[in-house]
């Protein structure tokens, strides 16, 4: 366990607290299980260490990485006995989806230490877990989201601008620093190179080109135990999904080019979504009819466009991609009958400045946006895409 102690203790050194991401304060620490999930390179690791190193006794709180070596000789419930034993309070493990029958273990400590706090983050694929333990009546589960345009404006240029709510912004009210900054030029940047905070470390493309291929190739199908043929009909699947969106699914179609079979097409869909690599935006309808039918299929955020596609990417596909990506953290959203996208009782047309509000006709105007990724000020529910990035 020395060696664990020495290796969390450096990398509770390095870690920077001068940025700490939206969720931190949304989280119930103290509770004595939680599960913090998301795509690889959101942040997972860092937001921990940050919390730990602002708000913990650091030598009461243990923080491991799930594929450390020292778990090829020791089991998880060995290391927290062990560190409990030695007046440790919290344990913190990452990236536990390395770490094989995990929600057992997890459960054992829960049910047996009872004074430890267990921390874990893990890949948003394992909200898909079935068999092994049932954890959800013990743990407080939370989703950390990539970036969104407020952080990244934040970061890049130190500044601490804060969000509002979806009211706030369909009047108009978000506050920006015109004077020092203009939010289209950063609004642009991030689009390339924004979502993942490993944006300040350079070579952005090739870090996320390698990302893309760890979920693609590793951790989707040690999740879904995929073999090798599986693997290349994903990523045939992702690259065509790619080159295509915003894509209506066609299975038929899909069948036919990638020789994967229509019963296997939506769980192949579905654990890429949940890795965090596209979006499925529901058709709007009524009850479990919602959950079954999908009338789009999006990149989960520009960067992997701009990572994927051979070319440039289309305009119009990357601003309904990121709208959909900022709005669908804190609400419910749907395809609408009349334009691209519903939610909170209102319909939002996305387009650039010379949309005009034609499809919006049939809904009663006080419930109907223009959302238009080309101006800086809102007028007469004209609203900027920009605006809807300070959501979180």
């Amino acid at each position: 366990m020395e060696n664990l102690i020495e290796t969390y203790r450096m990398l509770l050194d390095r870690v920077r607290t001068d940025f700490v991401r939206y969720l931190h304060d949304q989280i119930n620490w103290e509770s004595r299980l939680v599960s913090i999930l998301g795509a690889r390179g959101v942040g997972k690791t860092t937001l921990i260490l940050q919390h730990i190193k602002l708000h913990d006794n650091h030598s009461q709180s243990l923080y491991a990485q799930a594929d450390d070596f020292y778990f090829t000789q020791h089991r998880l419930f060995d290391l927290a006995l062990a560190f409990y034993q030695q007046g440790g309070k919290k344990l913190y493990i990452d990236e536990i989806h390395k770490y094989r029958n995990w929600s057992m273990e997890i459960k054992n400590i829960y049910d047996r230490i009872p004074d430890l706090q267990i921390v874990y983050t893990g890949s948003s694929i394992l909200e898909l877990e079935q068999g092994g333990a049932d954890l959800s009546r013990r743990k407080l589960e939370y989703t950390l989201n990539g970036l969104s345009l407020r952080e990244y404006v934040n970061i890049s240029n130190g500044l601490n601008l804060r969000a509002y709510s979806l009211p706030e912004i369909l009047r108009g009210e978000v506050e920006f620093p015109l004077k020092e900054l203009r939010p289209l030029q950063q609004l642009t940047s991030y689009l390339k190179a924004g979502y993942y905070p490993y944006f300040q470390e350079g070579s952005y493309e090739i870090r996320l080109n390698g990302v893309i291929k760890q979920v693609v190739e590793f951790d989707i199908p040690q999740f879904a135990d995929f073999n090798v043929a599986s693997i290349q009909k994903l990523k045939k699947l992702l690259y065509v999904l790619a080159q295509s969106v915003p894509f209506k699914p066609n299975y038929s179609k899909l069948e036919r080019d990638l020789g994967i079979s229509r019963n296997a097409l939506p769980n192949y869909m579905h654990l890429l979504e949940k890795a965090g690599l596209i979006s499925l935006l529901p058709e709007k309808a009524n009850g479990l009819k919602q959950l079954e039918k999908i009338e789009k299929v999006y990149l989960q955020n520009p960067n992997i466009a701009y990572a994927l596609f051979s070319g440039t990417p289309d305009k119009g596909s990357l601003r309904e991609s990121i709208f959909f990506a900022w709005m669908q953290v804190k609400h419910q959203i749907t395809s609408s009958p009349v334009s691209d996208f519903e939610s909170e009782g209102c319909t939002f047309e996305v387009g650039g400045r010379n949309k005009g509000r034609r499809q919006l006709n049939a809904v009663a105007p006080q419930n109907a946006y223009v959302v238009k990724d080309d101006i800086e000020h809102a007028t007469n529910h004209n609203i900027p895409l920009w605006m809807f990035g300070f959501l979180y």
